[in-house]
């Protein structure tokens, strides 16, 4: 006797266990029945489909079965392939959910029913039958399934690298197989998306978003392609149809999706009733002129709660203004938030239409010392139908980025159900199943940003807080097991470092994996330090070698983490275990140093890390930011986001010891902004020195120190805005050389 169960979820729920077929499938399904029986899935197959679905994508997917379509037709196992409405469909069409994409999906011994609400809801239906057949087992059960939001997916929209044209084909391959169906192509770095808006792609760059293009719809999925044109954007006629020459331009490469991006910018592109008009131009002679292209999307400049001050002036004069088809992107209550009911109230209000939601997590372009992968929760269960769409801004490195769109993919299906934990397990065993629980090891300690400008943080390492609490209140017998835990972060970057299974993503993880080796020793000799029992100072393993051991290895993580020679184009630093993991094996060495102090009338520091340069600022979105030193150039992290500097407002650099300047420059984006700033440096003796600001060129706007800075020797320098008045600008270069 079969049992039905309103969902997934609580299939697991009453069961305590799911068989490992109907588990395999992402995302959760919405309904399944199931008695639990296996049977050897076939060798070989028939299929049985209208004419009309013959050449379809959806058919074309069964190819991706593992299993071989039998010629001629001569095999025992059928499957059913149909589209509600087809002749022949209509004893099913009362099992099939009445939602777009929706499918009904019935497996027996003898064959498969595969019927989609529409052709996209079929292809989704043998996705789910391929996920099942994974292991070479299929299950007796039927299976009605439905998205609870119509568009899901991500948005390529960081700064940085963009993705290689082989990344974007992988991904979208990982879109269809996880009933995704969206991909925005943003890339803040492409120049035919920004700063060269106006003009056509090259032929090498058009051929490869055709491919892009024809990629997408075999795997069921909108391609966006964003356009850019608000940093420069003249509202005139002559610009206002330079844009939609352009949209045609990539309407011809076989595009059917659009956006247009008005984000990060400061001045007269930034005026809203002058967006709204061209929004509406643009979808009143562009998308309605064809027919066949999805709704407009718009990203406002104000794209979040904390941007839009004390009035809504902005976002209720879109709401009044855009057409009632256009879509407006939303990040939430900050740039970097999660989404919840109250918030989702507010700005729909405001727009007078459901958002639609760009999150931005996983991104990493604010914390590029970081790479996170690191489970995706604290979005609403409860917001499936206030908002149109939801996708997420990713990472430059696209097989890492894989963890979480995996979980978005999950939580957009099957909202009310979605389980962030069983999630992200099920992600990163579908991402490298052979050494899934090596990357379990080395992703939990990969998961929180550490402080940054956006104030969004992440829990961290989960499995080790009961440790870390009993080592915090002084617990002797936790280092032993601190100990292990290190060796174990140690042992799963060496498995993960000679991984030959997913080589994409080893190769971008592996700055992060040398430096968690370097971090698993370190923590390791700290935890033998305080355990020594050895009373000769000149032993390798008495606590005076192994505090000398200790501050190289402090040395060898700052420069491994610096080092260009390891670094990705635009990562600023590698850093893991931030939250939980260093700041315990810091305690445990500050304790074992005053303790042996205390033993032997030694005076050791407890020098918890190694760090020559640190920054100071009233400037709220700058006093986060990284900076990092390899050999004599000195380079603090750029800011994705317009900066706003009051007047009066310093920001300071600091070196633990005096060091000799050689050359400064940096870049706030504007020509002539030397003008609005004092540059000083602190001499040795606590005074402070006024050192020139200008411009080698009119239109350039980076800016340069006169020729008295070089081979001065100073203990800090700080920038002030002398200018009377509040500063909007952007933080795109600072760079210092010193001996």
């Amino acid at each position: 006797m079969k049992k039905t169960f309103l969902s997934f979820a609580l299939l697991t729920l009453l069961c305590g266990s799911v068989s490992a077929q109907v588990s395999n499938v992402n995302p959760r399904p919405q309904t399944v029945k199931t008695d639990g029986k296996l049977f050897p899935a076939p060798k070989q197959w028939k299929i049985s489909t209208s004419y009309a679905l013959a050449k379809s994508y959806a058919v074309d997917a069964l190819d991706e079965l593992g299993v071989a379509r039998a010629k001629g037709g001569r095999a025992d196992y059928r499957i059913t392939l149909g589209v509600v409405g087809e002749k022949g469909m209509a004893k099913y069409e009362k099992l099939v959910p009445n939602h777009a994409e929706g499918y009904y999906l019935s497996v027996e011994p003898k064959g498969a029913v595969v019927v989609g609400r529409d052709e996209r809801g079929l292809y989704y239906g043998v996705q789910t039958l391929r996920e099942m057949m994974a292991k070479g087992q299929m299950e007796i059960c039927t299976v009605q399934d439905w998205p609870d939001v119509a568009y899901r997916g991500a948005i390529e929209g960081f700064y940085g690298r963009p993705w290689s044209h082989e990344h974007r084909l992988r991904q979208l391959d990982f879109y269809g197989h996880n009933k995704l169906n969206v991909y925005i192509y943003g890339p803040k770095d492409d120049p035919y998306h920004r700063q060269h808006w106006r003009d056509p792609y090259p032929e090498k760059e058009a051929n490869q978003l055709r491919e892009l293009v024809d990629r997408a719809h075999a795997r069921g999925v909108n391609f966006y392609w964003a356009i850019h044109p608000g940093g420069d954007i003249r509202w005139t006629t002559e610009d206002r149809d330079n844009l939609v020459n352009k949209l045609e331009k990539m309407y011809g490469l076989g595009i059917r999706s659009f956006a247009v991006f008005f984000d990060d910018i400061a001045g007269e592109g930034a005026r809203g009733e002058k967006q709204a008009e061209l929004l509406n131009y643009v979808d009143s002679v562009f998308v309605k002129k064809h027919g066949d292209i999805a709704p407009l999307l718009l990203c406002p400049t104000i794209y979040n709660r904390a941007w839009s001050g004390n009035g809504d002036q902005y976002l209720n004069a879109l709401g009044r203004s855009l057409n009632p088809g256009i879509e407006v992107m939303w990040t939430g209550n900050s740039v970097v938030h999660t989404i919840d009911k109250e918030s989702m109230d507010w700005i729909n209000a405001r727009i007078k239409r459901k958002a639609y939601i760009w999150l931005n997590f996983p991104v990493n372009d604010f914390v590029r010392d970081h790479i996170l992968l690191g489970p995706t929760y604290g979005n609403g269960l409860d917001i499936a139908n206030d908002v149109s769409g939801f996708v997420s801004n990713p990472m430059q490195y696209a097989e890492s980025s894989k963890i979480a769109l995996y979980s978005i993919a999950d939580y957009t299906w099957n909202m009310k159900f979605y389980d962030w934990a069983t999630s992200w397990d099920r992600a990163l065993n579908d991402l490298l199943p052979g050494d899934a629980a090596a990357l379990r090891v080395f992703a939990s300690y990969n998961e929180d940003l550490g402080p940054n400008g956006h104030g969004f943080r992440r829990d961290e390492s989960r499995d080790l807080k009961p440790l870390c609490d009993r080592i915090a209140q002084g617990d002797a017998s936790a280092v032993s097991d601190l100990r292990v835990a290190c060796q174990e972060l140690g042992t799963a970057c060496d498995l993960l470092l000679n991984n030959k299974e997913n080589k994409w993503l080893i190769e971008e993880l592996r700055p992060w994996l040398v430096q968690g080796k370097l971090v698993a020793q370190y923590g390791e000799t700290v935890c033998d330090a305080a355990q020594t029992k050895a009373e000769n100072p000149q032993s390798l393993q008495s606590f005076p070698q192994l505090y000398r051991q200790v501050l190289s290895l402090q040395k060898q993580m700052y420069d491994n983490e610096v080092n260009p020679a390891l670094l990705h184009e635009y990562q600023t630093g590698t850093k893991l275990g931030t939250l939980r993991l260093l700041p315990a094996i810091q305690r445990v060495l500050a304790d074992a140093t005053k303790a042996y102090n205390a033993a032997h009338g030694t005076h050791y520091e407890a020098v918890t890390q190694y760090s020559p340069f640190t920054i100071e600022s009233t400037v709220p979105q700058l006093a986060q930011q990284p900076i990092s030193t390899y050999g004599g150039e000195v380079k603090i992290a750029p800011s994705n986001e317009v900066v706003t500097w009051p007047a009066g407002s310093q920001f300071t650099v600091r070196g633990d010891r005096p060091f000799t300047l050689r050359g400064m420059d940096f870049n706030f984006g504007q020509t002539g902004a030397a003008a609005a700033f004092l540059l000083e440096c602190q001499m040795p003796d606590g005074t402070w020195r006024e050192i020139s600001l200008l411009h080698y060129k009119e239109n350039d706007p980076v800016i340069h120190t006169g020729n008295e800075l070089g081979g001065l020797r100073v203990k800090a320098f700080r920038l002030t805005n002398k200018s009377g008045r509040e500063q909007q600008l952007y933080f795109r270069h600072f760079k210092f050389v010193k001996d």
